[in-house]
């Protein structure tokens, strides 16, 4: 007959205790089992090198617990800060010493548990608290883009005070720019510059979905006299999945949602000496009026122009928009007069402008202009190759795609 793993424990302990005699008790919990009891306080058996309720210590300084002689043995340290992160260390094969292997957080509060047993066996624990000074020096982090609802385009930014340069450094802060995604989403941040970080994932974000993204770096040394301080949170709210394509060569524009052409739109684009940018470009913002000046854009002579412009989408900082040009319908959908704004009828400059969000993707196709910068002139982000987005990272540079830097590490060969 098969028995159930429940029953056969019961058997088991049954047969053990009838093996040892009637005073047996070892699958009990009698007086004489000493893992039974209370754990005791260990406080007479064990030393810190942290005074307890005194004067802050520094962060700097290694935390270590020591047994005292022979008495009792170190089973477990465990040392949270008050942001419930655990301090990493290291104990010694004879139970005599444990010390952390990791900075200490600034200008926190610590709870030390230290579990030891005697030489019976019987559990003994202490508890130890005590506050670190301050960090002199603290690197900030705004997140971006502001709280609210995007389009599937829209990276994530981290935008520092201080400059970090070291790599080393730059992977600390990496570590602690914590993104919540939907399950199964690949993505990464990517240094722009040393006081910059751009996240994306590695396609446009599921459509319908939300994503967060948090620092948990306070009180973290990041490098000498330079430690993480408090970051507000952001969480952003993804929305329909709108791709817009402008062909510059055919002169029309269609819109997609969720997968599905709406509409398709005649256009006119940049003509030649103002093409148009090629390449993907994320909506910035909307205006429902704007002064176009050419002089802004360095535009003037012959060329220069001023027009109020109504139903304007942007999409560069540059000053290069979707927008109502009603001076061009006659060429909308046969060629490109534009200095580099993608035209169209008032009537469908107004149905885009409501039925586009910020974060929406614009690309533009067949334009004999220039490419559209990654960075420095709004969201270039998508034009990256994934591969190449991925050695922007102080973490990910140089692991295969797919796998972390830990799984990296337990692939390497044992010398």
């Amino acid at each position: 007959m098969k028995h159930s793993p429940r029953l056969w424990t019961v058997l088991s302990c049954s047969l053990l205790v009838a093996s040892l005699g009637a005073g047996a008790t070892a699958c009990g919990s009698g007086d004489n089992n000493p893992l039974s009891a209370r754990p005791y306080d260990a406080g007479d058996q064990i030393v810190f090198n942290q005074p307890s309720g005194g004067r802050p210590t520094d962060p700097d300084k290694p935390l270590e617990v020591t047994s005292k002689g022979a008495e009792a043995r170190i089973t477990d340290v465990m040392a949270v800060d008050t942001h419930g992160r655990r301090l990493a260390g290291e104990l010694s094969a004879k139970g005599d010493r444990w010390h952390s292997t990791v900075p200490m957080a600034a200008g926190v509060r610590y709870t030390v548990l230290v579990s030891t047993e005697d030489q019976r066996g019987a559990p003994g624990q202490r508890t130890l608290t005590f506050e670190t000074t301050p960090a002199k020096k603290v690197l900030k982090v705004e997140f971006g883009p502001d709280e609210g609802k995007y389009g599937v385009g829209q990276p994530l930014t981290a935008e520092l005070n201080e400059p970090v340069k070291d790599k080393a450094a730059r992977a600390v802060v990496e570590r602690g720019l914590v993104v919540d995604a939907p399950a199964g989403v690949d993505g990464a941040w990517h240094w722009v510059d040393d006081k910059n970080l751009h996240y994306r994932p590695k396609d446009y974000w599921p459509a319908h979905t939300a994503v967060s993204v948090r620092s948990n770096l306070e009180g973290i040394k990041i490098s000498d006299e330079l430690h993480g301080a408090a970051s507000k949170p952001l969480k952003l709210e993804i929305g329909d999945r709108v791709e817009v394509t402008t062909d510059a060569a055919s002169h029309y524009l269609t819109f997609e949602r969720n997968g599905e052409v709406i509409n398709t739109i005649p256009v006119t684009t940049g003509k030649p000496g103002f093409s148009t940018r090629n390449g993907v470009k994320v909506v910035l913002g909307k205006q429902y009026f704007v002064q176009m000046r050419g002089d802004t854009v360095g535009i003037g002579g012959s060329e220069y122009y001023n027009l109020p412009v109504y139903y304007a989408t942007r999409v560069t900082w540059s000053g290069e928009y979707v927008h109502a040009a009603p001076w061009s319908v006659g060429s909308q959908g046969y060629e490109n007069v534009s200095h580099g704004c993608t035209g169209m009828s008032t009537g469908n400059a107004a149905w885009f402008y409501e039925n586009i969000t910020e974060g929406d993707i614009v690309k533009v196709i067949n334009s004999i202009g220039d490419d559209m910068d990654t960075f420095g002139n709004g969201f270039g982000d998508w034009n990256m190759e994934w591969k190449e987005w991925r050695e922007g990272s102080a973490l990910l540079k140089g692991t295969q795609e797919g796998r972390s830097p830990v799984d990296q590490a337990r692939l390497r060969p044992t010398v």
